[in-house]
C-alpha cells in the first residue's frame, strides 16, 4: 500500500512538472511571437525614449549634444525585464559630431508635441536630451575613484560627445579609475607609443624583414580605401596617422599581424580623441592645425584602446579567423529560432550567413552604417566590455531582420546585391536606437537559455 501511495505521489508530481512546462513553453512562444511581430513594425521594444515633460528646464548650464535614450543598461539588467510602456520626451535638434563644448542646450517645450521641420530633416537624426543622464555622468565622472559598472551602466544608452572621450579611456582600462593616477599613466603611455613608433616604424626598409615590408605595403594600400566616404580620412596626414598605428599595433601583436578590416576598427577611436582638439563638424576638420605633440597624443590613445579592444577578440584576428566564424554560426542559429521563415529562405536560395556576415563581425559594422551613428553604436559596443563579442551576434540579428520581409521576397542574387549595399544611407539615431533595442530584448530572452539555440 505504502509502494502504491508512493507512486501516486510519483505521479502526480511528474504530471505537474509537464504542466508547468507546457506553460513555460506557452509564455515563450507567445513571447517569440511578440517579437516577431516587432520586426513587422507593430511595436517598440525596450524602454527606448525618456518620460515627456510638459514644460523644459533650463539646461543653459550644461554644455552637452542632444541626446534620446535607448534602452537603459541599468534598468533592464538590473531589473530583469523589458518595460512594457513607451515613453517620449522632448526633442531638439543633435549638432554634428565635434562641437564645442561651450556650445549650450536649447530644448524648447514646443518640440514636445510637434518637432520642428529642422528636427525632422537633421541628417544626424534629432535625440533628445536627458539632463538627469548628463548630471549622472558627471557625478561618476567627477569622483576620485570612478565606478566603472556605473559607468557602464550610463554608456549603455550614448554618451555625450564631448565626454566620450574620457569615458572611452575608462571603459576600455586604458585611464585608471583613480583620477589621481590617471595624468601621470596617460603621459607614460604615450610615451611608450612614442618609443614604439621610433623602434618599428621610424626606420629604414633595410631593417625590416619581408613580411614586415609586405605588410606596411598592404597597410599603405588600405589606408585610402578607409571610410572613403567622409572626406576627412582621405587627408594624407590622417592616412599618415592612421598608417603608424596600424604598422606599430601590427607588430607589437604578432600572433595576429595586420588583417583587412582593422584599419577601419581604428577611425572611431581617431575621431572621439581628434574631438578634444578640433571643433564644428568632421568634413572641417583639419589636422595640419594640429601641434605634432597633440597628434601623437591621439595617435597613442587610439594604440592602446585599439589594443584594448582586440585583447577582447583576439581570434577574430588570428589564422582563419575562427572567432568571427563561431559567431557567424551563432548568428544563424539565432536568425532561424527568431524569424524561421527569413532563415527557411535564406537556405532555400543556398545563401550562406558567411558571405555577408564576416564582414560585419570583421568591421563591426562600421562599414554598414552612416559613419555619423559609429560612435554612438561604439558606446554599446564598449559598455558591454568582455561581453561584447556574444552581444554582437544579438546586434547583428536586429540589424539584419530589419528588413525581415524584403529578405523574403529575394532570390539568392538580389538578397548577395542587397545585403552588399544596405539601405541605410538616410539613417538616423532612430533607426539605430531600434536595432540596439531589440538585441537588448532577444539577449535577455535567449542568453540566459542557451539551449533554445540548440538544435
Amino acid at each position: 500500500m505504502k509502494n502504491d501511495h508512493d507512486d501516486n505521489n510519483k505521479n502526480k508530481a511528474e504530471r505537474s512538472k509537464d504542466t508547468a512546462v507546457g506553460i513555460l513553453d506557452s509564455r515563450f512562444n507567445q513571447t517569440l511571437r511578440n517579437v516577431q511581430g516587432l520586426l513587422k513594425g507593430r511595436n517598440i521594444p525596450g524602454k527606448i525614449l525618456l518620460s515627456q515633460r510638459v514644460s523644459s528646464p533650463d539646461y543653459s548650464s550644461l554644455p552637452s549634444p542632444t541626446y534620446t535614450r535607448s534602452p537603459s543598461y541599468s534598468d533592464t539588467r538590473t531589473s530583469g525585464h523589458i518595460s512594457e510602456g513607451i515613453e517620449k520626451e522632448a526633442q531638439s535638434t543633435r549638432k554634428p559630431f565635434g562641437t564645442p563644448n561651450e556650445n549650450k542646450l536649447k530644448v524648447s517645450a514646443s518640440n514636445v508635441e510637434s518637432p520642428s521641420a529642422e528636427v525632422q530633416k537633421s541628417s544626424l537624426g534629432a535625440r533628445a536630451t536627458d539632463s538627469a543622464r548628463v548630471l549622472k555622468f558627471s557625478k561618476v565622472l567627477s569622483g576620485t575613484m570612478v565606478v566603472l559598472e556605473k559607468l557602464r551602466e550610463l554608456s549603455w544608452s550614448g554618451v555625450p560627445d564631448y565626454m566620450r572621450p574620457t569615458v572611452w579611456r575608462l571603459l576600455l582600462g586604458y585611464a585608471p579609475t583613480n583620477s589621481d593616477r590617471r595624468e601621470g599613466v596617460l603621459r607614460r603611455k604615450r610615451l611608450e607609443y612614442l618609443d614604439y613608433v621610433s623602434q618599428y616604424y621610424d626606420i629604414p626598409d633595410a631593417e625590416r624583414s619581408d613580411d614586415e615590408i609586405n605588410m606596411l605595403r598592404q597597410i599603405a594600400v588600405d589606408c585610402p580605401r578607409t571610410v572613403p566616404e567622409v572626406s576627412f580620412f582621405q587627408q594624407e596626414q590622417v592616412q599618415k596617422s592612421l598608417e603608424r598605428i596600424l604598422y606599430t599595433w601590427a607588430i607589437r601583436h604578432p600572433a595576429s599581424g595586420y588583417v583587412q578590416g582593422i584599419n577601419d576598427l581604428v577611425t572611431p577611436f581617431l575621431v572621439v580623441f581628434l574631438s578634444e582638439y578640433l571643433e564644428g563638424a568632421i568634413d572641417n576638420w583639419s589636422m595640419s592645425s594640429l601641434s605634432s605633440d597633440q597628434i601623437s597624443n591621439v595617435e597613442a590613445d587610439c594604440y592602446w584602446c585599439l589594443s584594448k579592444l582586440l585583447d577582447g577578440m583576439q581570434d577574430h584576428y588570428t589564422f582563419a579567423q575562427p572567432g568571427i566564424q563561431r559567431l557567424v554560426f551563432k548568428l544563424k542559429e539565432l536568425v532561424r529560432r527568431i524569424d524561421d521563415p527569413v532563415s527557411s529562405h535564406m537556405e532555400e536560395q543556398g545563401l550562406e550567413f558567411l558571405q555577408f556576415a564576416f564582414r560585419w563581425f570583421n568591421c563591426l559594422l562600421i562599414r554598414e552604417v552612416p559613419f555619423h551613428l559609429v560612435t554612438r553604436l561604439w558606446d554599446t559596443y564598449l559598455a558591454e566590455g568582455d561581453a561584447l563579442p556574444d552581444f554582437l551576434v544579438y546586434i547583428f540579428a536586429s540589424f539584419l531582420l530589419t528588413w525581415s520581409d524584403q529578405l523574403q521576397r529575394f532570390d539568392f542574387q538580389e538578397l548577395v546585391m542587397f545585403l552588399q549595399h544596405l539601405p541605410t544611407k538616410n539613417w538616423t539615431h532612430q533607426e539605430l536606437e531600434m536595432v540596439l533595442s531589440r538585441a537588448f530584448m532577444w539577449h535577455s530572452m535567449f542568453n540566459s537559455c542557451p539551449s533554445h539555440l540548440a538544435n
